[in-house]
């Protein structure tokens, strides 16, 4: 734990990706495998289910260091993280010696083990912790324990370590690394193993990632080149189906962001049972006679599962654009028009509701194709995807062939109405802020937002918050009405749960407008027009 402890040390410390790599190379060179697979678990963002509530961590907290439940909360609003909290009120200034056991150990018998115990001897063994670690390992130790550790390293960097270290492609790593895998020195082994043995049952390939285009189309080159087709706004899936010893195939069906969605919606792997042996990149949109809002597609993302009463009212189905393998072969290499032709054959020949090709826009010009995508929103879609014709299928976000030429944002100027700190590094700053539009005479929320100011930015609005709350309702301050915003979002949609009656699609900031004062911002009628012009 140590070792570990002074990696998380070193990654935080620097943004130069190059010392960052070499740490990383320098630790997983020193431990067993045991503990590099649980590095490998933690660095790449993986998370173990917390077992201890954090209202039940901060009672004992409070009884473990004397001070009252008040200022237990204030420190912990105040520092804005729990581990941390934690760290600094149980440290007592004296030394402590190293911690001895390996990030394994501390992981299975300090974390994991807590799990078969009564909540007597729960916190028994976590307060002991508690009073003999050091600070940097105290801290760690809880960020395991709340399933909250972050460290500064993307998966990116973290293949690229591994592939360095073992001398074998980032793609084969990126594989490996696809998927649930258990920690263990067997995993670890494999993963930097030379031998191409075959893959876990239903792991999923890597996903290949589109770029923002930023330029005018016309700089790709001839339109002839390229293959153009709509933006789906669904769940970005890959969709395996392996032969099993009977009908139907067995079937897996993974998010872009590796969860496993067995059984969440059964008409697409129902459909899946009659393919023949593949993967398939595609998504998942509510579809019933055309793609439905995805307002409907988010009463199924949440539901592990779908009663006969859902399923009827909002039909899901998996429109596939990719072939990455047929017949057991990986056709990742190959050109996207041959993978795209293969495909085309392959869903013309399966007879399913729930699984269906999407499909290609074509136009005879750039222009042609830029006039299209300003309908994109008729279409209940985001813009256009731009692929390069005789691209292969890369892993994570490769620049150059795969490019999502998006719709520009909706936006409206709104009144920023109540904020609230940060979380982290942002703990002491205002940084989370609700939005409000002004409607006869009083000002209803219409958004929260976390994103789109500079740090310069976030400093002054700080200050200026700071000096013009009315109320705080614990950590939240009641703001006087006077900052303006223009925020951006994707989309708008009616909304019962919401006081306006409206809810807003991934809202940001997108300028602070000094330049209007409240009653020049847009008011909820507006509002309503805009759900009227643009809403699903």
């Amino acid at each position: 734990m140590q070792a570990f402890a002074a990696l998380f040390a070193e990654l935080d410390a620097t943004t130069r990706t190059r010392v960052k790599l070499d740490a990383m190379k320098d630790y997983f060179e020193q431990v067993g495998p045991t503990d590099g697979a649980w590095a490998v678990y933690v660095l790449t963002g993986r998370r173990m289910k917390r077992l201890i509530g954090a209202r039940k961590l901060r009672d004992w907290l409070g009884e473990a260091s004397g001070l009252p439940d008040w200022l237990v909360e204030e420190t912990y609003q105040h520092v804005g993280d729990l581990a941390e909290t934690v760290s600094l009120l149980m440290d007592d200034g004296e030394d402590r010696p190293a911690v001895e056991g390996s990030l394994a150990e501390w992981v299975e018998e300090g974390v994991l083990a807590l799990r078969g115990l009564d909540e007597q001897d729960q916190k028994a063994r976590v307060l002991a912790h508690w009073r003999r670690l050091p600070r940097s390992a105290c801290f760690l130790y809880n960020k395991l324990l709340t399933g909250s550790l972050r460290v500064g390293v993307s998966r990116g960097l973290v293949e690229r370590a591994l592939a360095e270290l073992s001398d074998r492609p980032r793609a084969l790593i990126a594989r490996r690394l696809m998927g649930e895998f258990e920690p263990s020195a067997d995993f670890y082994r494999h993963l930097l193993s030379e031998e191409r043995r075959e893959e876990r049952d239903g792991q999923p390939y890597p996903f290949f990632l589109a770029s923002p285009l930023e330029s005018e189309p016309p700089s790709l080159g001839p339109l002839t080149d390229w293959q153009a087709e709509w933006k789906w706004d669904g769940i970005r899936a890959q969709l395996i189906a392996r032969p099993a010893d009977a009908e139907p195939n067995q079937v897996w069906l993974w998010s872009r962001g590796e969860e496993p969605m067995a059984g969440r919606f059964p008409e697409v792997e129902a459909a899946a049972g009659a393919l023949p042996e593949v993967v398939l990149d595609g998504e998942l949109v509510a579809w019933k006679d055309g793609v439905l809002p995805f307002s409907e597609m988010q009463r199924r993302i949440q539901r592990k599962k779908v009663g006969d009463k859902l399923l009827r009212e909002v039909p899901v189905a998996f429109l596939a654009y990719d072939l990455l393998e047929y017949q057991g072969r990986d056709w990742r290499s190959r050109p996207l028009s041959e993978r795209r032709a293969a495909l085309e054959t392959l869903i013309a020949d399966t007879d399913a509701p729930a699984l269906k090709l999407s499909p290609t826009v074509r136009a005879d010009d750039w222009a042609a194709l830029a006039a299209l995508r300003e309908n994109s929103r008729e279409h209940r879609v985001e813009g256009l995807m731009l692929k390069r014709a005789d691209s292969p299928y890369r892993s994570g976000r490769v620049r150059g062939d795969w490019w999502k030429w998006k719709l520009d944002p909706l936006t409206l100027d709104a009144v920023l109405l109540y904020a609230q700190p940060g979380h982290g590094r942002r703990a002491n700053l205002y940084t989370d802020y609700t939005l409000a539009v002004p409607d006869g005479g009083t000002y209803v929320p219409i958004a929260k937002a976390y994103s789109g100011l500079t740090d310069q930015e976030i400093g002054q609005l700080d200050r200026w918050i700071r000096r013009n709350t009315v109320e705080k309702f614990g950590p939240v301050r009641s703001l006087r009405p006077h900052q303006v915003f223009e925020i951006a979002f994707e989309g708008i949609q009616p909304s019962s749960r919401h006081k306006s009656g409206i809810a807003l699609r991934f809202p940001r900031i997108a300028r602070w407008r000094q330049d209007l004062t409240p009653d020049q911002a847009d008011s909820l009628t507006q509002v309503k027009e805009l759900l009227n012009a643009f809403g699903s």
